[in-house]
């Protein structure tokens, strides 16, 4: 089960998504419940769909390669298998998706 994150933890730094491309991110998943992953998969469609529909954008907690909880603020173009696409054609590693916050 995955930590419930509160998007007013000031631990949780908020980047910009043009730094996506200059971080790490660990080779193994970082979510180990298969029903975590699953919703993570939903949630992922679902904010795609947002994107695309609406425009709309939304939290992305992610996990770095040294273990750091970090937060994006973005629109999720689209969905892949491995990743996401993100506005700007950024992309960001599904297995490094802790979870998403929809407004």
């Amino acid at each position: 089960m995955i930590p419930e994150i509160k998007p007013t933890d000031a631990a949780i730094e908020t980047l910009d998504k043009e730094v996506i491309p200059t971080l790490r991110f660990a080779a193994q998943d970082v979510l180990t419940d298969p029903v975590a992953v699953k919703r993570r998969r939903h949630d992922a469609e679902r904010a795609a769909t947002l994107g695309n529909a609406y425009h709309g954008k939304l939290d992305i907690y992610f996990q770095t390669a040294d273990g750091a909880t970090k937060r994006v603020y973005t629109t999720v173009w689209a969905t892949h298998e491995e990743y996401l696409t993100l506005k700007s054609g950024i992309s960001l590693p599904l297995r490094a998706v802790l979870s998403f916050d929809f407004y």
